[in-house]
């Protein structure tokens, strides 16, 4: 008869904060500061992916429009600070978390970059 083995390693706060964060400790990490919503200066302007697939064009008066590469339809509506970054709300009413960080927008997986 088979007997399973049980692995009974112990991890600590630390090891497993670093393990979930890919191996990069908690103390390494920087919290970015939260954005001001008198703050539309800051970000507004045009955003471009690497590839240029995707453009988001923020407006200092709290409007944007996007565009995805093959899409027919442009995204537009209004944003909002909310903690570190943005919310982007369409005119269908989806909201789009957007985080900042270092002068990088990253949104829905892609990172935009000042044009």
């Amino acid at each position: 008869m088979r007997t399973s083995r049980v692995d009974t390693t112990i991890f600590g706060a630390t090891s497993l904060l670093t393990l979930a964060l890919g191996g990069v400790a908690p103390e390494q990490i920087t919290v970015p500061a939260p954005v001001a919503s008198e703050d539309a200066e800051a970000v507004a302007g045009l955003w471009l992916s690497a590839d240029k697939t995707v453009r988001l064009r923020l407006d200092a008066d709290w409007s944007y429009l996007g565009r995805v590469a093959g899409r027919h339809r442009a995204a537009k509506g209004t944003y909002r600070p909310e903690g570190t970054g943005l919310v982007l709300r369409d005119d269908t009413g989806l909201r789009t978390p957007v985080t900042i960080a270092d002068d990088v927008l990253e949104m829905a997986g892609h990172h935009l970059f000042r044009a």
